[in-house]
């Protein structure tokens, strides 16, 4: 962290001065509480065939191969406990540094940490909902009962079909959100994208937002993005390191 002092102190000093700060996440910020990059070889997605929405809809069989897969991810999911990247940004947003967070996780650890300003794009793994009458329930119950009896479990409410509370390939993302996140890139003074590829659409278009109306855009990712160019700071490295290190820069500037 040395060689990047100056640039943690830049940072620093602009989240400081900042107005209207908002943070973009992605899986980088999730490894470090042991949550795998579901698309790296090996992952469950390497393993699996895509279940895409519409396939959910039409078949029983494509929705008990939805459910068997999930329920694997559940695994990586159930005890995974934010990390010193989380419960920094949680800190940040109760102190009024930054707007919130923009999450392309599904994994709640942000609000785990006690982030209360959280736009899921994708949704969130914790839950499941009723695609009929749109109830809402926990996550773990179900996939016990997904275990114990092999079947895919139906809404207690009203028996419709249970599907997790993410979105799914072929799924349209909840135009709600998606509004209110373009709408907080297009207010920032300052965007910090961190663990992010900024390959996938439409979260990569957020910091393509803030660059767009003049604002700084730092890049905190353990590879290159295709929007290095484009960002004022880049920095490489653990995340938890790196944003220890810039709370440390921030808290001696009183």
């Amino acid at each position: 962290m040395e060689i990047a002092s100056r640039e943690i102190h830049r940072i620093a000093d602009w989240l400081a001065a900042s107005r209207s700060t908002v943070v973009l996440t992605g899986a980088g910020i999730s490894t470090e509480s042991g949550i795998p990059d579901f698309r790296s070889p090996g992952g469950v997605w390497s393993k699996y065939r895509t279940v895409y929405f519409d396939e959910f809809l039409a078949s029983a069989e494509s929705r008990y191969e939805y459910w068997r897969q999930k329920c694997e991810m559940h695994r990586d999911f159930a005890d995974a406990q934010p990390n010193a990247g989380h419960n920094i940004l949680a800190r940040w947003e109760s102190a009024g540094r930054i707007r919130g967070v923009v999450t392309q996780n599904i994994d709640g650890l942000h609000r785990l940490a006690g982030s209360k300003r959280v736009l899921e794009l994708h949704g969130t793994a914790l839950e499941a909902a009723c695609l009929d009458c749109k109830s809402r329930y926990e996550i773990g119950p179900l996939v016990q009962q997904f275990l114990v009896e092999n079947s895919v479990p139906a809404c207690p409410a009203c028996g419709g079909r249970l599907k997790h509370a993410t979105i799914s390939f072929g799924q349209t993302l909840p135009a709600d959100v998606l509004m209110e996140a373009t709408r907080w890139a297009r207010e920032a003074d300052l965007m910090l994208a961190i663990g992010s590829s900024l390959v996938v659409t439409p979260a990569a278009d957020l910091p393509r937002a803030v660059v767009a109306h003049g604002a700084r855009l730092v890049i905190i990712n353990r590879d290159p993005t295709p929007l290095d160019s484009r960002a004022e700071v880049c920095l490489r490295g653990s995340i938890g390191e790196v944003l220890t290190a810039i709370d440390a820069a921030v808290a001696g500037r009183g």
